[in-house]
């Protein structure tokens, strides 16, 4: 088959034993390939602006940008390319979040194998795929007309990219500096907006921010503070 016409792949994921092991998966298909790696979210948003692959397989829990806000920008910045969330989460909450966040599916990685090539290909032609189980549930859900979402999707959907991405620094237990540094801006600018997240959310310390962001999912629990 002409390489020309097989669908490009970028992983998205932190660990690189389970990135190696997708990527070798992914190179048995003749249809699919991998051009291309990223081991945070911002490195994932930027290799997608200047790679274009067709579809991005997106970790949730990475450091600095959490896949969720990395979908989110790399669909505003490239809204042609499909993301696949791949994740150890199985939580309604994770999903809701994703599907919100723009992301074409979302498979666990309890799924056999075998799906990750087959959720490929279906997002590429523009449909959606979800892991069985989590597709028996949202159709349960449609079914009964229920809305588990809550009031943190309320809340997350008023922050602005930026304001999620000095949250999740701060959930991290990054200092003021370490963030301007990572985000390029000023110590000023990241005052402002630790300020705005505080107003918008009503939340007025460290830890309240910290609760936050692992309970709407920007960070994905509190093993993520160690991360340097």
């Amino acid at each position: 088959m002409n390489s020309a016409k097989r669908i490009t792949v970028l992983l998205a994921e932190d660990h690189m034993i389970v990135r190696e092991g997708l990527k070798k998966l992914l190179e048995a298909e003749s249809d699919i390939e991998v051009i291309g790696e990223a081991a945070t979210g911002r490195k994932a948003a930027e290799l997608t602006h200047k790679i274009r692959p067709d579809v991005v397989v997106m970790d949730i829990a990475m450091p600095l940008m959490n896949g969720l806000e990395a979908t989110r920008q790399i669909l505003k910045d490239s809204p042609e390319t499909k993301v696949l969330i791949l994740s150890a989460h199985n939580d309604d909450l994770y999903v809701d979040r994703a599907t919100s966040s723009g992301a074409a599916g979302y498979l666990i990685k309890q799924t056999s194998a075998h799906f990750l090539s087959e959720a490929i290909r279906d997002v590429h032609q523009g449909k959606t795929f979800f892991s069985p189980d989590i597709t028996k549930r949202i159709q349960k859900r449609q079914k009964e007309s229920l809305n588990r979402l809550g009031s943190p999707k309320t809340d997350a959907t008023r922050l602005s990219s930026r304001e999620v991405e000095v949250l999740q620094l701060i959930a991290e237990g990054k200092a003021n500096k370490q963030i301007a540094d990572a985000l390029c801006i000023s110590i000023k600018t990241v005052e402002k907006h630790r300020g705005n997240l505080m107003r918008k959310l009503d939340i007025h310390d460290i830890a309240g921010l910290t609760r936050y962001a692992i309970e709407t999912g920007i960070i994905e629990s509190s093993i993520q503070l160690t991360i340097v």
